[in-house]
């Protein structure tokens, strides 16, 4: 009996202990405050955009937009992004068949870390734009649809969640 007594008044202990709400003096909810704080943006993101059809052999443009809504100035590095000349592959882009295109561009060779002219900075709610033709770095000869996703993001710093599709007509 004394042993029931013990685990129950251990188990009402700590269920005192878990997460509660707290009214703040203005009668907010200060759990919600502490959870938007948590989910302020704290790295530079992106997005790309194309036209939904394009022609075989037809330029393919792609609009690469960098966006810094976090609360200071970002860098990021713009080796593997559309803010230098097509030369390495950061894009995947796979046909509906599950056909990755051949990267055909140029590979260039870096010294790492990056030297600091390899950064490009932000400021605080600004964005920065690209446009690139993909078919200078990727073959696309063939018709059909295709998915093409920012696979860099680790060399950049630039999160890019969302791909794209573009279907290619002939």
């Amino acid at each position: 009996m004394k042993n029931t007594l013990i685990i129950a008044s251990i188990c009402l202990t700590l269920s005192a202990c878990g997460s509660s709400s707290h009214l703040s003096a203005n009668g907010s909810d200060s759990d919600s405050t502490e959870v938007a704080q948590i989910q302020k943006p704290t790295t530079i993101t992106g997005k790309m955009m194309a036209p939904e059809n394009a022609k075989v052999g037809d330029s393919v443009k792609i609009r690469f937009t960098v966006y810094n809504k976090t609360d200071s100035t970002r860098k990021f590095c713009k080796w593997h992004t559309p803010f230098e000349p097509l030369i390495s592959k950061y894009l995947d882009i796979t046909s509906d068949e599950g056909i990755e295109a051949s990267y055909k561009g140029a590979m260039a060779k870096r010294i790492m870390p990056p030297p600091a002219d390899s950064y490009i900075a932000l400021k605080s709610g600004d964005s920065l734009v690209s446009e690139i033709n993909i078919l200078r770095g990727y073959d696309l000869s063939k018709p059909g649809k295709y998915t093409i996703k920012y696979n860099a993001e680790n060399m950049s710093g630039i999160v890019v969640k969302d791909s794209i599709t573009i279907a290619l007509l002939k």
